[in-house]
């Protein structure tokens, strides 16, 4: 029996920094300007979008914190490194999210028993700024958010915020020429349910790749097929496919050769495969001989 390891590829992963540091920039000063018009008008609604917002860049520094860390290397205590750091910010920002909205939800029911009067044109125009803002921050992560579900963590935050903002521009508007004070409560509903729906599919994944799970876009079947299809193979077991960070996909697998089998090419045929059809950058073999005696109470 032999152990064979291959982790020739290299996974770069796209660096969103710069990203992070305009977005939580923009969004601090954003924070600041909107508690100081929230407290000239006394709009409470303008005070708990900031709070709201000041949650966003916290997630904002959790998930750039997790792209810094999934760079490090492997330590010995930490023999995969820091990866998994990634994994977890996403589903730690997935979580503030769902609370946040959980939060807005509260507070608008809470208001439909006592409206507020609010100065709406000044509300129209800074939540205009947040709107501009937050999408311009967005933006910045739309990109990455098919590869990393770090990234798309940080995306979400900043849509969501956006379309918070744009909630509240239309609210100011129509209660700059009326008196439906009722409106706003009921846009902020609405708005946080849109978001949750669409948050819970991050949550979800976050979940799935903290488990192990293999990943949304790895087809399983597709590997099996592909190792059943090689005439070199007599079989294979303990197959095993899981998320390294939000990024990077590893696999470990026995294989049983039949005899005769060239195993250094066989291993990196197999790399070769995986990395560049399936995305499988991290591949681990055990090569077991025909006849012998293999591992097959592993799990």
């Amino acid at each position: 029996m032999s152990h064979n390891h291959d982790h020739s590829h290299n996974h770069d992963v796209k660096d969103f920094g710069k990203a992070f540091a305009i977005g939580v920039t923009l969004n601090l000063i954003y924070i600041v300007v909107e508690v100081t018009y929230g407290i000239l008008i006394d709009s409470l609604a303008l005070i708990a979008d900031a709070g709201h917002n000041l949650s966003d860049v916290l997630g904002l520094l959790l998930a750039w914190a997790a792209s810094h860390l999934v760079k490090k290397r492997a330590t010995k205590k930490y023999t995969y490194g820091f990866k998994k750091s990634s994994v977890l910010a996403a589903l730690i920002n997935s979580l503030i999210l769902l609370v946040a909205m959980g939060a807005i939800i509260w507070e608008a029911v809470g208001r439909f028993s006592k409206p507020q009067i609010i100065e709406g044109e000044t509300m129209m125009i800074v939540a205009g700024i947040g709107v501009v803002i937050n999408a311009a921050t967005a933006f910045l992560f739309f990109s990455g958010r098919k590869d990393d579900l770090n990234i798309k963590g940080a995306f979400l935050h900043m849509a969501a915020d956006a379309g918070i903002s744009l909630g509240v521009v239309i609210v100011g508007l129509i209660l700059t020429f009326s008196n439906i004070y009722w409106l706003d409560p009921v846009v902020s509903i609405v708005i946080a349910i849109s978001i949750i729906w669409g948050t819970w599919g991050l949550f979800k994944d976050s979940i799935n790749l903290a488990l192990d799970a293999v990943p949304e876009n790895i087809d399983k079947e597709g590997v099996e097929e592909y190792l059943n299809s090689l005439n070199e193979i007599n079989s294979f077991h303990d197959l095993h496919i899981w998320a390294m960070s939000t990024t990077e996909t590893a696999l470990t697998v026995h294989v049983i050769i039949n005899e005769g089998v060239d195993q250094n090419n066989l291993i990196e045929n197999i790399s070769e495969t995986m990395f560049h059809k399936f995305n499988i950058c991290h591949t681990t073999i055990q090569v077991e001989n025909i006849g012998k005696e293999n591992c097959n109470n592993c799990t």
